[in-house]
């Protein structure tokens, strides 16, 4: 056995096959995968086998559609059978939020190029005859679906990687992974030590066990799952017996899949009676096996197929097969190098393996080998959780997602386990003035304050909502007279230093201001895409506060200590600073009446420290309402003596508390752009109008310089612009197509209604030829083509009159 290499990946499942295979395709020879038994033991040898592109998060879909293409490219490349069956796939909706689900997953498709449609019960009937349409209102149907056999294609992987030069040792029992001084690793093996540049966990099962060899907690649970083979069925036969073979069908009423096998069929559940398995750990005698049958869990969901599929219930039961499945509290991925780690990659937690795990290579060995993948992934991202996470978090969140895997995903629902998990000292006041809390990174945030009857619960829908009315009354209240939320929900970060100016100037591509004054600037990657919309604030020469994205704070924190240099020093303050947001024309008066400091000199853009109250503050005239406001920052044990002082001054002034639903109204009124909407990995500054806060004249190479600078030179093909949207009760929510003159154009990136001018707003790219004022375009909604016109005029203060006076 080799005792050196450049990758160790852990796990020989389906997904340590493929980044096996893709960090050789991409270049990288001396790579060597360990498999305590044989591959495929684990969840991928007794998988159903299932592929499908349907993802509520776009990248992920495209993800998905690059691992279905890609089966057939392994078999010529290797000339072996993954066991192919493109037999397509309709999705089922019997109500009209399901519905409305699938029309809106249908215009986002139209952009990405996947040829879905939907179709009319009678369609589904002739599409996949065992179904009962009775109930059903229509479907999606995707000719990508299909499935395969597990263990051809996991071969498949593992002879194509070792076509480029990959190493695999099976019966190789990893015992110990120990990182040296120098970020390199030596995995301690039952066989030997190997010395390694990088680990991979692609533990699958065992992902939890595998990291804790390394001190890291993975948030995975493995959950039981449970599907069943029948015997003949005489339609699937008459219908082999044609040269046919039936497509596959999700029932979300009925929380099942169901496929052709052999010439019987193939149906699993995702039951509401769901078990967790081996909570406190995966025994390593574990392997192939299989779990007990278990009928009296998936009775209900039994008696609801038969309904569906009727056919089923005059088979007879051949096969049983109840396996673990690992997820994360989301259930997508986990995939990315571990933050506070040295060359250590996670591979976990890929439920949909042979939907996903061509994906999750591809992107991982090219953050390996290219320093960065090609698309955003956040959504599969390990940063996306922070250190704050533990087991009993995890749990009861992995539980709700297995329940709520064919459950319609509402694009402002919020589900309710495990929280609250994180709160301020605000929390109990926010509750009893009428909170509609949210969440963000485990925090809880308030959405809108509910008034006297208003319920306190925001109905999911892809249309307007029940928090219509409060939001409207939120947004009033701040641009008629002043409004209060907490400044929690910003990632915070302490850069300081001899060398803390210098290094900034590097990583970021605006400009460093100077002591007392903020600057708004993007983070570039070396390729010129953004990962970050960063505020600076100058505090002291060698002092700066930066503030972006909560939910971003340790996929920044990663790439800050990635870059770090002597003489700097970054530290992670989000928890450690909390404050309040006031804005609106009465926010100057509020704050005046609340310090004996002279705020009325205070400029746009200056920060400065002040008492206010009893309270030690730092004040930063700034918004992101894109009115007059302040940011007020202090210790949060301080929080409350804050707020005691602004919200009694406030009254006087008609003070309002507004939450995030409000807030992203108000910045729409200004086409302010959001976080992993308008900006994000996918785009650059050019295409979303953020390299007008790059600093082409500074004398410093900042990390994307050459990209940006090539952009600049040559414009890019795409813009980010706004648009005034004829809509009737359903806003655009993101990903929504962009028409002009019969094709589709572009796709919207976010958008809703804008209280203020009472309009609906849309923002999303078009062809940078395009882009002028009054565009007559149309944006599908919901199965329906909206008008629609392109508008570059603010809706509030297009001067920035009130903003910056």
């Amino acid at each position: 056995m080799k005792t050196s290499t450049r990758v160790v990946i852990i796990g020989g499942g389906v997904v340590g096959a493929s980044v096996l295979y893709h960090l050789t395709k991409l270049g990288w020879s001396d790579v060597m995968l360990l498999e305590r038994s044989e591959l495929t033991s684990g969840s991928t040898w007794h998988a159903a086998g299932g592929f499908h592109t349907l993802n509520g998060d776009t990248n992920m879909a495209a993800l998905q559609g690059y691992t279905i293409r890609l089966y057939k490219e392994l078999e010529e490349l290797t000339g072996m059978s993954c066991g192919l069956h493109h037999v397509g796939g309709v999705t089922l909706a019997d109500n009209q939020d399901r519905f409305d689900m699938l029309l809106a997953e249908r215009a986002k498709h139209r952009f990405m190029g996947l040829e879905t449609e939907i179709v009319t019960p009678e369609e589904i009937k002739k599409i996949a005859p065992v179904t009962s349409v009775e109930g059903i209102i229509g479907g999606l149907y995707d000719p990508l679906d299909g499935h395969l056999d597990p263990s051809g294609t996991t071969h498949a992987y593992a002879k194509a990687a070792r076509m480029g030069g990959a190493t695999i040792e099976t019966h190789c029992m990893v015992q110990e992974t120990n990182q040296r001084p120098d970020g390199t690793w030596d995995v301690v093996t039952d066989k030997g030590t190997i010395h390694a540049e990088h680990v991979v966990n692609a533990g699958g099962l065992w992902a939890r066990e595998v990291g804790a060899m390394a001190g890291v907690y993975f948030p995975l649970h493995p959950m039981e799952h449970q599907y069943l083979v029948t015997e003949e069925v005489p339609l699937i036969a008459e219908m082999m017996a044609d040269g046919k073979e039936h497509p596959h069908v999700m029932d979300p009423a009925g929380e099942s899949y169901l496929r052709q096998e052999g010439k019987g069929l193939c149906i699993g559940f995702y039951e509401q009676t769901c078990r967790p398995w081996a909570v406190d750990g995966t025994s390593w005698s574990f392997g192939q096996d299989l779990l007990p049958d278990d009928f009296d869990k998936i009775e209900d969901s039994i008696a609801f197929a038969y309904k569906r599929f009727p056919d089923l219930e005059k088979a007879g039961v051949k096969n049983v097969i109840h396996g673990p499945f690992t997820f994360a509290p989301d259930g997508n991925p986990l995939v990315g190098p571990v933050p506070g780690m040295r060359n250590y990659w996670s591979a976990c937690g890929v439920m949909a393996g042979f939907s996903q795990g061509g994906g999750v290579g591809l992107m991982l060995a090219q953050w390996m080998v290219e320093g960065e993948p090609e698309r955003d992934v956040m959504a599969m991202d390990v940063a996306r959780f922070g250190d704050w996470i533990t087991p009993g978090y995890t749990l009861p969140k992995v539980i709700e997602n297995y329940q709520k895997r064919f459950s319609v995903a509402y694009p402002n629902e919020e589900l309710p386990a495990a929280r609250p998990h994180r709160t301020t000292p605000m929390y109990d006041i926010f509750t009893e003035m009428g909170a509609v809390w949210g969440q963000q990174f485990g925090l809880e945030v308030p959405n809108y304050f509910a008034q006297g009857d208003e319920p306190t619960y925001e109905t999911p829908s892809f249309r307007r909502s029940d928090a219509f009315d409060a939001t409207a009354r939120e947004v009033a209240g701040v641009r008629n007279a002043v409004g209060i939320n907490e400044v929690q929900n910003f990632g915070k970060f302490l850069i300081k230093g001899p060398k803390a100016r210098a290094w900034l100037d590097r990583i970021m591509a605006g400009r460093v201001p100077q002591k007392g004054r903020l600057s708004l600037t993007p983070m570039l990657s070396e390729k010129g895409r953004l990962f970050g919309d960063f505020t600076i604030s100058c505090l002291a020469e060698d002092l700066f506060q930066l503030t972006a994205s909560y939910g971003s704070q340790a996929y920044h924190h990663r790439w800050f200590l990635s870059h770090l240099e002597d003489g700097v020093e970054v530290e992670k303050i989000s928890d450690r600073r909390n404050g309040f947001q006031i804005a609106g024309p009465k926010a100057r008066d509020v704050l005046q009446a609340c310090t004996r400091t002279d705020v009325s000199t205070m400029k746009f853009l200056d920060v400065w420290e002040m008492t206010i109250g009893q309270v030690a503050c730092i004040v930063q005239r700034v918004s992101y309402t894109g009115d007059l406001g302040f940011e007020i920052y202090c210790d949060p044990m301080d929080q409350r003596a804050l707020w005691n002082a602004l919200w009694g001054a406030g009254q006087d002034h008609g003070m309002v508390p507004f939450g995030m639903r409000a807030m992203m109204s108000l910045r729409l009124d200004k086409f302010f752009g959001s976080w992993l909407s308008e900006f994000s990995p996918d785009y650059t500054a050019a295409e979303t109008g953020l390299d007008r806060f790059i600093s082409f004249k500074k004398n410093t190479d900042f990390i994307g310089r050459a990209a940006a600078e090539a952009e600049r030179a040559t414009p890019p093909a795409r813009k980010l612009m706004a648009f005034e949207v004829d809509a009737d009760d359903a806003d655009v929510h993101g990903y929504e197509p962009i028409w002009l003159d019969g094709a589709v154009v572009g796709f919207c990136t976010s958008g809703g209604y804008s209280h203020h001018a009472q309009k609906s707003i849309a923002m999303g790219f078009v062809p940078t030829e395009h882009a002028e004022e009054g565009l007559a375009v149309e944006i599908e909604i919901l199965g329906k083509m909206r008008p629609a016109k392109l508008i570059t005029t603010p809706l509030f203060d297009p001067e920035g009159a009130r903003m910056r006076g």
